[in-house]
């Protein structure tokens, strides 16, 4: 048992290194680059000690060469979903009474490997697996999973610090159990520092996870589960299952020991697994916590008064950043008619000049979308656009399978605020504009709140302070992260808690304390120490 009152090496952003031509991290991670893309991946299940392969596996395909195969992963079957489950709560015993420097010192440990010997293995596997630039793949899956793990240890510490007041012969004191049962994690393909967050988050709070990683995915979940290892995560604190997910879902949503989730993904699955939960509240031993983020159809509104190339920029960059597959990403943008020439010829140049191509080649701003199914959808909608009378490809609209899932960065001119493309999420690199007259300002404000069922970013331009007011009053319900003059990605771990309600989640905040609460179970202790030995009050004396 630690005896002190430990204070954690202070939280500070992982730098992101540039990776410009001559620098050594160029070299290193192309060098990284070339000996992944050769290794044959062998991805197991992972539950306890204990690496199994199945035998019925799937493969891995980069996006951008999906002829290639990199590798396969396994997938569970029933029993071995019900073997995680036993096999985390077993672990539960040990890891919940563990001192929480010691939970804190595996997690830094982490977050220290992954920005020194694991750096360029973390960002090789995420650009070959997910088809990220290496500057993309920096920002995710070497300074932001950092971040995620070196601030909630930062956090974890400030919730334990919070204390009630005591009065006069007691000491009231709160402990922060972690929840009675296990956590399920649910990540996505787009974020590896989401993958990461989601199960260490509820482990680093006393929890044990059952965590099922993207299909698209697997090659950065393997190296994390290498980190966990190393970093001496003990066995089955953090268990990886892969397979159906229908399957998986349904087994650990019937455990009576299903303690919450922590989910990023659709909507319509967050969505059913909530309904669900619901219909199995009666078996829990503990109501269960749901935590979510999901969609986001997020935009960009321009007052008359901005600058038409900071907004360009921000249309660029916000909708095209990895061809626009971050929940973040700018999907529906309002423009002012005044402004509209001026910044169309910007986009269009800017789109005009985006090379794309593999994640190898250093100098591509642009690559593949992740799976055919999502390659599919997008040039379904593209078709729509030119086919349909009340909107038109400003530029882009082509696309092209038979390599890589390539798709154009594409912009779609709506003349309905309503359009199709204005209110479905697409999560590709297919942005959609409508100009408003100018005069109708505050009226395209109330539009865009009232266009989308979801909440999660946006971003106003303005160079009148009152207009970035009214802006940020009218909207506020419209987007849990909101920016003014800069485009809504690029949320940073300590600076910007990432969320958004509506359809868009439960904005709990990834990258923030309140994330961390949802994993924790208080409990108050008071102490009395010369407790009474009269019933009586001094009311009832005569």
């Amino acid at each position: 048992m630690g005896k002190g009152f430990f204070h954690v090496p202070k939280a500070v952003n992982e730098p992101v290194k540039t990776y410009a031509p001559g620098t050594p991290e160029r070299e290193e991670v192309l060098l990284t680059y070339k000996e992944l893309y050769n290794t044959k991946f062998d991805v197991p299940l992972y539950i306890g000690s204990e690496e199994i392969r199945t035998g019925k596996t799937a493969t891995i395909n980069p996006p951008h060469d999906h002829k290639h195969e990199c590798g396969v992963y396994h997938l569970a079957e029933k029993k071995h979903i019900e073997k995680a489950i036993d096999t985390a709560l077993e672990a539960r015993k040990k890891w919940a009474k563990l001192e929480w420097e010691q939970r804190a010192a595996v997690f830094l440990k982490a977050a220290d490997l992954i920005s020194g010997p694991y750096r360029q293995k973390m960002n090789a596997a995420t650009m070959i697996g997910q088809s990220k630039t290496i500057f993309q793949a920096e920002i995710d899956s070497a300074a932001e999973i950092c971040d995620f793990l070196r601030f909630n240890v930062e956090y974890m510490t400030e919730l334990y610090n919070e204390q009630p007041n005591s009065s006069d012969g007691c000491w009231n004191r709160v402990e922060y159990r972690p929840l009675e049962g296990f956590v399920y994690a649910v990540t996505p393909f787009n974020f590896t520092a989401i993958a990461g967050n989601l199960p260490t988050s509820a482990a680093l709070m006393g929890n044990v996870a059952i965590w099922k990683p993207s299909d698209s995915q697997m090659m950065s979940a393997q190296i994390l589960m290498d980190v966990f290892k190393e970093a001496g995560v003990p066995e089955g604190v953090i268990n990886m299952v892969m397979g159906d997910p229908e399957m998986i879902t349904d087994t650990v949503l019937k455990s009576p020991d299903f303690a919450g989730i922590h989910y990023t993904g659709s909507t319509e699955v967050f969505k059913n697994i909530w309904a669900k939960i619901g219909n199995n509240i009666h078996k829990y031993k503990s109501y269960p916590r749901i935590v979510g983020e999901t969609g986001g159809k997020d935009f960009i509104i321009a007052h008359p008064t901005s600058n038409p190339k900071q907004v360009a920029t921000a249309i660029t960059r916000g909708a095209f950043e990895f061809q626009g597959q971050k929940c973040s990403a700018a999907s529906r943008v309002y423009l002012p008619k005044s402004l509209w020439p001026e910044i169309k010829d910007f986009v269009v140049e800017d789109v005009k000049s985006i090379k794309m191509g593999s994640p190898e080649d250093l100098t591509n701003f642009f690559t593949a979308v992740i799976h055919e199914r999502s390659f599919d959808k997008l040039a379904s909608y593209i078709e729509k656009v030119k086919k349909d009378d009340d909107a038109e490809i400003v530029v882009g609209g082509n696309y092209d399978k038979s390599v890589g899932y390539f798709v154009e960065p594409t912009v779609v001119l709506a003349k309905d605020p309503h359009y199709t493309t204005m209110e479905e999420e697409l999560f590709g690199p297919v942005v959609t504009i409508y100009v408003y007259e100018d005069e109708k300002w505050e009226e395209t404000l109330h539009t865009v709140d009232n266009t989308s069922a979801y909440a999660l970013t946006g971003a106003v331009f303005s160079g009148d302070r009152y207009e970035a007011a009214r802006a940020t009053d009218i909207l506020q319900n419209a987007a849990g992260n909101f920016y003014i003059n800069d485009k809504p990605t690029g949320a940073v771990v300590g600076q910007q808690p990432f969320g958004g309600a509506r359809a868009s989640g439960t904005n709990d905040k990834a990258g923030s304390k309140l994330n961390l609460m949802r994993w924790i179970s208080p409990r108050l202790i008071k102490e009395t120490f010369v407790p009474a030995t009269d019933y009586k009050y001094p009311f009832m004396k005569e």
